[in-house]
């Protein structure tokens, strides 16, 4: 039942999705996420850049180079968990308003299939790239510098690819929106 469930909410459309009308319900039935706590870093306290390789869904490998001169947003989620559905519009929204002002966008999708995360990214109209990194090389390449801690979670990496800021659990738009415009500025 509990597949049938997930197969219908991967399927139907963002309005009517159950596993994120579960999250906004408050409830956490299932699932225990972050508390959406906000940790900015100063420039000067920000420890070295990320270290991440791997390969997105798509095939194309992304190395450390890719972060640099760039803000970053790195986006960990899996298709099951009710926040992180419930946040994929508002990400795919701050991708579409600083694409062009250099921010690059990347999912982290640290359990599912590609086609599972293909179906996902579908369904929430995401135009933004993600890791496959269901063998948690990413995931561990920030956990030295910031440990995730929760799903979601989502990293700002300022132009030098370090961590700027994190937000555990749902973002909030405005918040995440706020982070991003102070690295950009950077």
């Amino acid at each position: 039942m509990a597949l049938t469930a997930l197969t219908l909410g991967l399927s139907g459309c963002a309005q009517e999705d159950a596993l994120a009308k579960q999250a906004k319900a408050g409830d956490n039935k299932n699932y225990v996420a972050g508390d959406g706590s906000v940790t900015e870093f100063a420039a000067a306290d920000r420890k070295e850049a990320v270290q991440i390789q791997g390969a997105l869904f798509n095939g194309t490998a992304v190395t450390p180079a890719d972060f640099q001169g760039k803000v970053s947003v790195l986006n960990f989620w899996f298709a099951a968990c009710a926040p992180c559905r419930v946040e994929a519009p508002l990400l795919e929204a701050l991708h579409q308003e600083f694409k062009d002002r250099g921010v690059q966008f990347f999912g982290v999708n640290l359990r599912d299939e590609k086609p599972t995360a293909e179906a996902f990214e579908k369904t929430f109209n995401l135009t933004y790239p993600s890791f496959n990194d269901k063998d948690g090389g990413v995931l561990l390449s920030v956990s030295g510098l910031v440990p995730p801690g929760a799903v979601p979670t989502t990293l700002v990496l300022d132009k030098q690819g370090r961590v700027a800021s994190r937000v555990l659990g749902e973002i909030e738009k405005g918040t995440l929106k706020a982070l991003i415009t102070a690295a950009v500025a950077e």
